[in-house]
């Protein structure tokens, strides 16, 4: 639909006037961060951080939408406006320009900026159909940008993805030529979904991220993709979905963002978390007992024999362990949760008991257990069919792990039936905790079955966070020290669940870097005390790596057997050697003596791509803690954050003084293989 000769010429006109006003090349900004628009709606963006003065792109069409196949790109401008504003994120100042496009698409692009949060900037776009016949809308844009840099450094871009993936990727990686990750919210594997909505990418000198605000998960990518390093990498979010607008209709995107910094991606992690706290979503409080360390029975995995585990509730009570968790193996099957007949055949009462003999040792009991699963075959799946999560088709949705089926969060009878779960688990039996697991937890898909009267299908994406709610409450309701924690088995957590859990965890790493990496960011989403558990110290490099939790202040874990080579007549990889309870006492007393995880982590020092070696810090009672990690190190190593006195520097798990240095900024020569952990204490 082109505009007529009139309107069109009414449009220059108009355009004409704006620039003799000095309005045709509008602009918002503050001292670290502006955006100007030219006379086509076009964008870019400049960093004024650290009194630089930085174009991150060239103008381009960082907002668009798609129309009948067709991406609707330029605009005259119409209307500019500047207003104050005042609202739940904080008060600030806002743009808004307003333009009309050849097909008689008029957009108005909001964008605001926040005296508590001047590196952000958030977006509102609105798309109205000004013609004379119905259009659809097949796709939008928003902060579309092509960052360049003239680095030659390999790589010139690191990047942290918030999207979930079947095959447990870094969240944090190096970008290469070549790469492309879609990054979409949904579902990436039938059972692999959801995640935190923000891609964000930096080079040495610079960082941009983008994603969405909105309280609940919406099902859009965040696209990361790069050619080649001389032409840069394209980030976006993008939203599909077919809507129809009559002459007249509005459509509005999400609200979304922008972040620029320096380093690494942990200042938008902050950022993010505490918008979002603004809006409602806040962090769970910590307690006592979310700090302390962990054993669990999985050593013995599913055939576990009842007696194994009590035969090493000594040795968990001597070593100074205060959880005890029993893994999967206790039910007869997933969905109905009927106790194992040949491990509990009392039932309940075998069930109680053995509680009772984890709390006889004056350890605290966790249960482990798979909510939103349902076995082929099982009662619940015969009588309670209603309960499904369905496709489109009418199919059932599998969960890959244990041969499952979905059930649908957002359904009554499903939030009924794992409520009464919790308070069987928690009241009857008497636990203390829960430790649920499963990668389809962190996502679901959109259900189609009828027979749930959703407003819209994507009802089960967006409430599954209020399932996890009343998990939650319900929990703390019966035991105020109750720790829940959630695994999603490698996915990248979504954000919209984790308000719901006092102990999330590194969730079966594939390496003590993803221990670390995942440590950062979680404690970037949750707050810098997040007992952050590193899982069970066998996954980490080489079995033994308790440096990398301890370190980063994370909580410690172990899923040892003992007596060593009992357990199937055979050694294996979870047995306790003595050798491996030598080291295991070393790390549990500086575990209990530090205590990091309770201490401030300061995860805007350093750059976890570009700094070398990487590096951890934990500020506690005035003293800070450094973590160094590198296969090998023989150099300086460089200690920021200090106040400007003279500290004693001592690597604390030798027990070994190092010598002294003067803030605010240091360095010390080191060697070593793997970790070293130092403790900066200030000179009396």
């Amino acid at each position: 639909m082109k505009l007529n000769p009139i309107s069109r010429l009414l449009l220059l006109l108009a355009m004409a006037l704006l620039s003799s006003c000095g309005n045709n090349s509008p602009k918002i900004e503050n001292q670290f961060l502006q955006i100007q628009f030219n006379d086509s709606l076009f964008s870019k963006v400049t960093s004024t951080l650290e009194n630089e003065n930085k174009t991150l792109n060239d103008y381009s069409a960082t907002e668009y939408v798609v129309v009948d196949g067709k991406e609707i790109k330029n605009y005259f401008i119409k209307k500019v406006e500047r207003r104050d504003i005042e609202n739940i994120i904080g008060e600030g100042e806002e743009l808004v320009v307003t333009g009309l496009s050849n097909e008689g698409i008029q957009k108005q692009v909001s964008v605001s900026i926040y005296d508590d949060f001047p590196t952000a900037a958030i977006f509102n776009v609105t798309y109205i159909n000004n013609g004379k016949k119905k259009i659809t809308i097949n796709k939008w844009v928003n902060n579309s940008y092509n960052i360049n840099t003239t680095s030659k450094e390999e790589p010139a871009f690191w990047s942290y993805q918030g999207a979930s993936f079947e095959d447990r990727r870094d969240w944090v990686q190096p970008l290469t030529d070549g790469f492309v990750q879609e990054n979409y919210m949904g579902m990436n594997n039938i059972d692999y979904g959801g995640g935190t909505p923000i891609s964000d990418i930096w080079t040495r000198d610079i960082g941009i991220a983008v994603g969405h605000i909105e309280s609940t998960q919406k099902l859009v990518k965040i696209p990361v993709r790069m050619k080649k390093q001389e032409t840069g990498v394209d980030i976006s979010v993008e939203f599909e979905k077919e809507v129809i607008l009559q002459p007249g209709e509005s459509m509005e995107t999400f609200e979304t963002f922008l972040n620029i910094h320096k380093r690494d991606y942990y200042p938008t992690l902050k950022i993010f978390r505490e918008v979002m706290a603004k809006k409602g979503l806040t962090a769970p409080q910590f307690t006592e007992s979310t700090y302390e360390p962990i054993w669990c029975a999985w050593g013995y995995e599913r055939n576990f024999k009842v007696e194994e585990v009590l035969r090493t509730l000594p040795k968990v009570k001597e070593l100074g362990f205060k959880w005890a968790v029993l893994d999967d193996g206790w039910q007869t099957a997933e969905g109905d949760w009927y106790l194992h007949p040949k491990k509990f055949p009392n039932g309940d009462a075998d069930m109680k008991k053995f509680v009772d003999k984890i709390h006889s040792y004056g350890l605290k009991a966790k249960l482990w257990w798979a909510p939103l699963a349902v076995d082929p075959g099982t009662d619940l799946l015969k009588d309670h069919s209603d309960m499904l999560l369905l496709n489109k088709d009418g199919s059932k949705q599998d969960i890959t792990w244990w041969d499952s089926y979905y059930l649908c969060p957002a359904y009554d009878k499903t939030l009924s039936y794992t409520k009464d779960l919790v308070l069987k688990i928690m009241q009857e039996w008497g636990y203390d905790g829960l430790k649920i697991d499963g990668q389809h937890l962190n996502g679901v898909p959109a259900c189609y079955n009828p027979l749930h009267n959703h407003a819209y299908p994507e009802e089960s994406v967006e409430k599954l966070r209020e399932f996890w709610s009343m998990v939650y409450e319900t929990a703390l309701n019966i035991q105020k020290e109750a720790v829940v924690e959630i695994c999603p088995c490698g996915t990248c957590y979504s954000f919209y669940n984790l308000q719901y859990m006092n102990q999330p965890v590194s969730s079966d790493p594939l390496s003590s870097w993803q221990i670390r990496l995942k440590g950062k960011t979680l404690k970037g989403l949750m707050g810098e005390n997040l007992p952050y558990y590193g899982d069970h110290v066998e996954l980490s490099d080489n079995g033994n790596d308790w440096a990398t939790t301890v370190g980063i202040g994370g909580v410690i874990g172990t899923k040892f057997m003992w007596p060593a080579g009992l357990h199937n007549k055979k050694m294996s990889s979870a047995d306790l050697t003595p050798a491996k309870e030598i080291k295991l006492k070393k790390w549990m007393k500086i575990y209990n003596e530090k205590m990091l995880p309770k201490g401030i982590y300061l995860g805007e020092l350093y750059d976890i791509g570009f700094d070398k070696p990487e590096t951890h810090v934990v500020e506690k009672d005035g003293n800070m803690f450094y973590a160094f990690y590198a296969p090998e190190w023989n150099g300086n190593v460089e200690f920021r954050g200090l106040e400007n006195k003279t500290y004693i520097v001592t690597d604390y798990v030798n027990n070994k003084k190092l010598g002294e240095v003067k803030g605010p900024i240091a360095s010390l020569q080191a060697k070593f293989n793997g970790s070293l952990l130092i403790e900066c204490n200030p000179k009396k």
